[in-house]
């Protein structure tokens, strides 16, 4: 069985030079398609490589949409995992613009709030939202941040231009902080990730016995793994890939506001 997770995640280091933005920038990410489509073909406006960052920042390949999403920040990569668990959320599109430019410009000038531009080139930059997510009932627009931001008089001034353009657009836009996101289910969601991939042809026998042992309730994690392994002689590690397999599909369910623990019990088959 192979399994390949493209999830690229890079912290502290990453030390970029400052590009000056301008028209000539501006134009070159419109002619590219950023900020345009949806699903696989959506481009994201601004993608890690664009990005000057001290922090973390993730390359993370979505189920939902089978395309590499770029997010900027622990918070942004949590949050995703959420997203992509979530049944009722069909489409996600992070570093999404305030595409309209002239209308951005408009808000920013009614409002009295001076908007960013390059301090070199004077262009004004394209604001974004970190997500814009589609659901049955219509699109969500939601942007990350620490509570701590919240108090900063720029920012607040940036995120109203940002709450008007998007109320304008007839969109729900909210703010998420650190107090919003199930960090602990957003870590077993990334765990179970590395089986994304996992090419499960050939192990119907094993993934109907460990369900079988899931279902008599009287086995762990581990133990149930382990068994499956002996059974069919697999190697090490196979019979926690195929747990984790189970678990993405939600063919297993448990409590996921606990940190996943393999000796844990109580697994419960979906019918």
């Amino acid at each position: 069985m192979e399994c390949f997770q493209e999830n690229s995640v890079r912290e502290n280091g990453m030390s970029k030079r400052r590009r000056t933005w301008n028209q000539s920038i501006y134009e070159k990410y419109i002619r590219e398609g950023r900020g345009q489509g949806t699903g696989t073909e959506y481009k994201p406006w601004i993608k890690i490589q664009n990005f000057a960052s001290s922090g973390m920042v993730a390359r993370v390949k979505g189920r939902k949409t089978n395309r590499v999403h770029h997010l900027m920040s622990r918070n942004e990569l949590a949050y995703f995992y959420l997203l992509e668990w979530s049944d009722k959320v069909l489409d996600i599109r992070e570093q999404y613009p305030l595409s309209d430019l002239e209308a951005a410009l408009r808000i920013a000038d009614e409002a009295g709030i001076k908007y960013p531009a390059d301090k070199a080139s004077g262009f004004p930059y394209v604001l974004t939202c970190d997500f814009m997510i589609t659901m049955a009932d219509g699109e969500k627009a939601r942007t990350i941040k620490m509570t701590p931001e919240l108090s900063e008089k720029r920012v607040l001034e940036k995120l109203e231009i940002e709450r008007r353009y998007w109320v304008g657009q007839g969109i729900e836009w909210k703010i998420v902080t650190e107090r919003e996101i199930a960090y602990t289910k957003a870590r077993n969601i990334e765990w179970f990730y590395s089986a994304c991939d996992a090419d499960i042809n050939g192990y119907e026998n094993e993934i109907n016995l460990m369900l079988e042992m899931f279902e008599s309730g009287g086995y762990s994690v581990i133990e149930t793994a382990r068994a499956v392994e002996g059974e069919f002689s697999l190697k090490s590690g196979i019979g926690l890939l195929l747990f984790k397999y189970l678990a993405l599909n939600k063919r297993v369910e448990f409590d996921m506001s606990k940190p996943i623990d393999v000796k844990m019990r109580g697994i419960t088959v979906t019918k």
